[in-house]
């Protein structure tokens, strides 16, 4: 059944987007609230314009490492102290970083919003980094990367990074290496966390049942002695480069497989239609590749594609994981599945079906206090606006059968396809001319 988004969205701007509210304070701090009626529940968060594309190769994974570790102490409480306090709230507490930012959220009962926010904020603006915590936090993180090694996935996700964007820090791991973090004692730390988490550089952000004027008052509060921000932007643009990487492991019962290629940033117009046509391609149960590779010859259990969008550039990826007997009949489906959408536009219904899918999705969210906090945070550091979820479904349902031909002939091309593949693969061989398309 079609979602009724038109009408929807006429409704939605006269419901929501008077309530979403913006503070800028004089010392750069950001404050964005969207109110939710009905609702018990809030969520609050501080996000950080910094991630690990920030980061000189000497810095690689202070800002993984610092998310860490603003939860070993403060100038007020212990780790323990920090441990207790959440789970006495009752909350979810959530904390990431990507190489484009940094976040950190709590989803609490209204009642505890200030609590929630003054943990919040005690934690990122007043850390101890004690010198023995800091030590025992190098040593968690390490095992934490000697995990990633031993998924595959995730250790071929991280091998590709690097070749696809050699010498730039989109291709470095997020948390660093050994040697980096070895190096991030109470001294670096400190200094890197004084410049990066300045106000300038904070995003406050709240949905639900929440108050502005008091969030703001709480926020200019928390955040007026933080130092001031270094002047950073996002460095030059990525060089994608067009790697074949084919790296044996024979202990491996599977063989991975990453077939990628340049995409849309996030602040390209054409994000849209970049969206829908990973969908097409491999977004769900009804993808093309979904079905061609699962449901109809049974070659792989996980299958899919999906577009990574940083500001300036994007990634789009299909993923597999297969027998080693089967990659290559893996490898050459998904390049038939990208010849396809360059030589054939997509169906009325299969166009219909994905972007009731990403309209379903949005409504969905809507309901998710914590997607909407992060909605409000991201959108700022991203955009430096607030994007509405029916501006959203508008330019979703503006995009045509022809915008995903133009945007896959654009980006598919022979010369800017990569492969990457790792396992027990004797005899797995690819180069440029199987890759034409």
């Amino acid at each position: 059944m079609r979602v009724p988004a038109e009408g929807f969205s006429e409704k939605l701007s006269e419901v929501m987007i008077e309530q979403v509210q913006v503070e800028r304070l004089p010392n750069g701090l950001t404050v964005l609230t969207e109110h939710m009626p009905g609702l018990r529940s809030a969520t609050v968060g501080v996000w950080v314009r910094r991630g690990s594309r920030h980061e000189s190769a000497d810095w690689n994974g202070i800002c993984h490492f610092i998310e860490h570790a603003v939860f070993k102490g403060t100038e007020r409480r212990t780790a323990l102290d920090i441990a207790v306090e959440s789970d006495r709230l009752g909350g979810h507490f959530d904390a990431y970083t990507t190489h484009e930012m940094t976040g950190f959220a709590m989803k609490v009962v209204d009642t505890a919003l200030a609590q929630a926010f003054d943990l919040l904020a005690d934690m990122l603006a007043r850390p101890r980094f004690d010198d023995e915590e800091m030590r025992r936090e190098q040593r968690v993180i390490i095992e934490e990367m000697k995990m990633v090694e031993d998924t595959p996935d995730e250790f071929l996700a991280e091998i590709f990074n690097a070749a696809y964007f050699p010498e730039h820090p989109l291709g470095r791991p997020i948390e660093g290496t050994a040697d980096t973090v070895s190096t991030f004692g109470h001294g670096r730390t400190r200094e890197f966390h004084a410049r990066a988490y300045a106000p300038r550089n904070l995003v406050v952000a709240a949905a639900g049942n929440v108050e502005h004027a008091r969030l703001v008052e709480l926020a200019a509060r928390a955040f007026d002695r933080a130092g001031d921000a270094s002047v950073h932007d996002d460095g030059e643009p990525p060089r994608a480069a067009a790697p074949i990487l084919v790296q044996r492991k024979k202990e491996l019962e599977q063989a991975h497989l990453i077939l990628a290629s340049p995409f849309p940033s996030s602040r390209d117009e054409d994000r849209y239609a970049a969206t829908l046509l990973s969908s097409v391609i491999g977004g769900g149960t009804s993808s093309r590749l979904w079905q061609k590779i699962r449901e109809e010859r049974g070659l792989a259990y996980s299958v899919g594609a999906a577009g990574s969008h940083f500001t300036d550039a994007g990634v789009f990826q299909i993923y597999a994981g297969t027998s080693p007997e089967y990659l290559d009949e893996v490898l050459d489906l998904s390049l038939a599945e990208l010849r396809r959408t360059l030589r054939e536009p997509v169906g009325e219904d299969e166009l219909r079906l994905v972007k009731d899918q990403a309209v379903a999705s949005i409504l969905l969210g809507l309901e998710s206090t914590s997607a909407r906090a992060g909605a409000l945070a991201r959108q700022e550091i991203v955009h430096g606006r607030r994007i509405s979820p029916d501006e959203i479904i508008e330019r979703i349902e503006r995009v045509t059968a022809e915008d995903l031909r133009r945007v896959a002939s654009e980006f598919f091309r022979t010369d800017a396809l990569a492969v990457a593949a790792l396992g027990d693969l004797n005899g797995f061989k690819v180069d440029r001319a199987r890759l034409e398309v």
